[in-house]
């Protein structure tokens, strides 16, 4: 017989992920302004364009990528034992990095941005692969 899961466990790993209403909808549309300042970012690093005018990007940039991960998270913190969330993490290490390693900015936006771009767009099965704690939780289901 299967023990009872602790409330808290159940509220921060619950049996099946929860929902928002319209999540696609929101998740496409962050998707789609967060591919649009990243984009805007990186060509103003590559142009040499100063930072004030690149500084609002950077935020943005960062903003709709933490409001992407928020609403995943929201869903089921067992999404940080994904191949995706690994990618997730290892981004957010490149971009801190470029502000350590500041001449070497532009490689570490395009090494996070062919990270980004993979991790997005291969299939499922690998995206919510389980890297960590597999038997104790079960592999996302969801396409988007």
């Amino acid at each position: 017989m299967e023990q009872p899961r602790p409330k808290f466990t159940s509220v921060l790993f619950p049996a099946s992920p929860r929902t928002i209403p319209f999540r696609r909808g929101i998740r496409i549309a962050l998707r789609t302004a967060h591919i649009l300042t990243g984009g805007v970012l990186l060509g103003g690093y590559i142009f040499d364009e100063p930072n004030s005018i690149l500084e609002p990007w950077l935020w943005w940039t960062i903003i709709t990528g933490l409001l992407l991960f928020a609403v995943d998270l929201y869903a089921t913190l067992a999404i940080l034992f994904e191949l995706h969330a690994v990618a997730v993490l290892v981004k957010i290490t490149l971009l801190s990095l470029a502000f350590v390693l500041w001449d070497h900015r532009v490689s570490l936006l395009i090494m996070a941005l062919v990270i980004g771009s993979i991790s997005s767009h291969m299939p499922g099965r690998f995206r919510h692969k389980l890297v960590f704690f597999g038997s104790r939780f079960a592999e996302s289901q969801r396409r988007v």
